[in-house]
């Protein structure tokens, strides 16, 4: 069989994909439940590993024979939003032009998701040696929330699987590196007042200004001082602000200030080691303003936190990925983060391969490349010849 005769059928499973709202702040589970219902068509058997509430969940399912080893397709089925972005087609209805699939996931990455699922009826048939786990996560972009607890079912289950494929956007090369990423939110609480009576309340966004500022500064520091031989770009860590919400008008001392960072780093380096001056300055401002105003403070919380991916000598499941892409390149790491990192932690060899290219991720128009798809297409189908063989 031709290797792009998977392609048809994974188009029709990312137009069904597409058409799920899954941006994060929503539930997973109706396009959790579809995905179900096509893994019940071939016998597939399958389980959910859900959230605190039940609002979301992971779905896991396991092809082929129920014995050790054996390969996880990995990605996640939450998106980013589109709130804001100039999107000259309807974001979630899959839409094909000049080479291109347009949609809001299409590369980042229900495109590869319709790849691993496009490759289930034959590898449900019954001839493969070698079992293939999907692996099907929520909250990814919120700070892979959702996967370590799908990651600690299947390290602690039986059967247990021996590599992993994360297919993030990579152009469908393979990437043995990826840098870890830490959230945090930090809330200055004041005491409001008239703003011309300053000597009477507490301003949250004044005193939050110069926290942003440490921070401003520090991400600075980390840029001058990034090894030049780090295989990442940027090369060193890098910290950014991403949002502040505060204050209800412009004559009232703001009562609080938020706002949420995140600070990603190459494997090596200790994200809190390299905060604990900032944590330092924080605690110091949050005993002075608690001194003004008993009420007010400083509070700095973690979000999240995703180990990097660290290159893996003679790694099983990039030796993996690069036989099944065709890829004899030289080794790539990428500053973005993912799974990857959290199941590399568990224990497993772990690689990320998947189709298109970060540069579309996130963007109004996002898109994938048909090319693309066709590559990951014929990736699939060497994984199920791979699958088949013995060994």
């Amino acid at each position: 069989m031709a290797a792009d005769d998977l392609t048809p059928a994974a188009l029709r499973i990312l137009e069904t994909l597409i058409g799920f709202d899954t941006t994060s702040r929503h539930s997973n589970l109706a396009l959790i439940r579809w995905v179900e219902g096509y893994l019940d068509t071939y016998g597939v058997p399958h389980r959910r590993v859900p959230n605190a509430d039940g609002t979301k969940t992971n779905l896991a399912a396991l092809i082929g024979p129920a014995i050790d080893g054996g390969v996880v397709l990995s990605g996640h089925t939450d998106v980013v939003p589109v709130d804001g972005q100039a999107w000259s087609t309807d974001p979630f209805r899959l839409m094909a032009r000049g080479g291109r699939l347009y949609g809001r996931g299409t590369c980042d990455m229900k495109g590869f998701l319709a790849l691993a699922l496009a490759a289930v009826p034959e590898l449900a048939s019954g001839g493969i040696r070698r079992p293939v786990h999907l692996a099907f996560s929520y909250d990814e972009e919120v700070g892979c929330l959702g996967a370590p607890s799908m990651i600690e079912t299947l390290a602690a289950g039986s059967p247990k699987p021996a590599l992993v494929i994360v297919g993030e956007p990579t152009s469908m090369m393979a990437v043995n590196g990826h840098k870890g990423i830490s959230t945090f939110t930090v809330t200055v609480t004041g005491r409001e007042a008239h703003s011309s009576q300053t000597q009477q309340g507490v301003s949250a966004i004044m005193e939050a200004v110069p926290l942003m500022a440490s921070l401003s500064a520090l991400a600075a520091r980390l840029e001058r001082e990034a090894d030049p031989a780090s295989p990442f770009t940027p090369k060193g860590a890098t910290l950014t602000i991403g949002v502040i919400h505060g204050g209800t008008a412009g004559n009232i001392l703001a009562r609080e200030c938020s706002f949420l960072f995140d600070l990603r780093c190459p494997p090596g380096l200790d994200p809190m080691a390299i905060l604990a001056p900032f944590m330092a300055e924080a605690a110091s401002l949050d005993a002075k303003l608690k001194a003004r105003a008993p009420e007010a403070g400083v509070a700095v919380e973690r979000r999240s936190h995703t180990p990097p991916l660290a290159p893996e000598p003679d790694g099983a499941a990039e030796a993996l990925a690069r036989r099944l892409a065709g890829d004899n390149g030289p080794a790539r790491a990428v500053a973005f983060a993912a799974e990857a990192g959290q199941f590399q932690e568990a224990g497993f060899s772990t690689v990320i391969c998947g189709p298109g290219s970060i540069e579309q991720a996130h963007q109004p128009d996002e898109y994938v490349d048909l090319s693309q798809m066709q590559r990951g297409a014929a990736f699939m189908r060497r994984l199920i010849e791979w699958a088949a063989a013995a060994g």
